[in-house]
């Protein structure tokens, strides 16, 4: 692994994708989890801070070791235990009909398969159990997306990995998730390339 990622990557990440503005749809996206909670992407923890208090536990999946070493101060003001669970959204390693909720932010953008890891949750969560997200794909208008495209090479060099043109609620309804609500919209203050976002939860039928 390259310094730049094992080392300025999950900085860069975690100030990114922790600005301000995204508070609110994190707070939109963990409202009405409840139970034990698979999270994929935990990252450097963003999320801590916005776990309802009917989560009991939340197992996170997350690569990068220096994201846990970010997220030490986050985790030390959880009132929710976090266990570190895993590397691989794809394959994840955890029984099936294990999980009572699902949990992924700014995540099924980077994941190379983002597909086989919807799957897996689905394997993992209980029949009907939620998946929550938030993430950044494929916008609406013809004319953002040509531009997302013309960037995506850039994007996926300087970011990780990180698609723009992933397709999220088409995503999202393939792997079997098609009861429950998803809206897509621009995020607020950003680019509309970089901005156009999927939140919502859903359940296998």
């Amino acid at each position: 692994m390259s310094f730049y990622r094992a080392h300025v990557l999950p900085r860069l990440v975690d100030f990114t994708c922790g600005i301000s503005i995204l508070e609110p749809l994190r707070e939109r996206a963990c409202a009405g989890l409840t139970g034990r909670v698979l999270e994929i992407g935990f990252g450097s923890g963003l999320n801590v801070g916005h776990y309802p208090p009917t989560v009991t536990s939340v197992s996170a999946v997350e690569p990068e070791g220096l994201g846990w070493k970010l997220a030490r101060k986050r985790l030390e003001h959880s009132t929710v235990p976090v266990e570190q669970a895993g590397l691989d959204g794809q394959q994840l390693p955890f029984d099936d009909d294990t999980f009572d909720a699902a949990l992924s932010t700014f995540t099924l953008c980077t994941i190379p398969d983002a597909a086989a890891a919807l799957r897996e949750v689905r394997r993992v969560l209980k029949p009907h159990a939620p998946i929550h997200f938030l993430e950044h794909g494929l916008a609406p208008d013809a004319g953002v997306r040509a531009w997302q495209h013309r960037l995506e090479p850039i994007q996926k060099r300087v970011a990780g990995g990180c698609h723009l043109t992933r397709d999220i609620p088409a995503l999202i309804t393939a792997a079997g998730f098609t009861e429950g609500h998803m809206e897509s919209f621009y995020q607020e203050g950003t680019p509309r390339p970089l901005g156009a976002v999927t939140l919502g939860a859903r359940r296998a039928s």
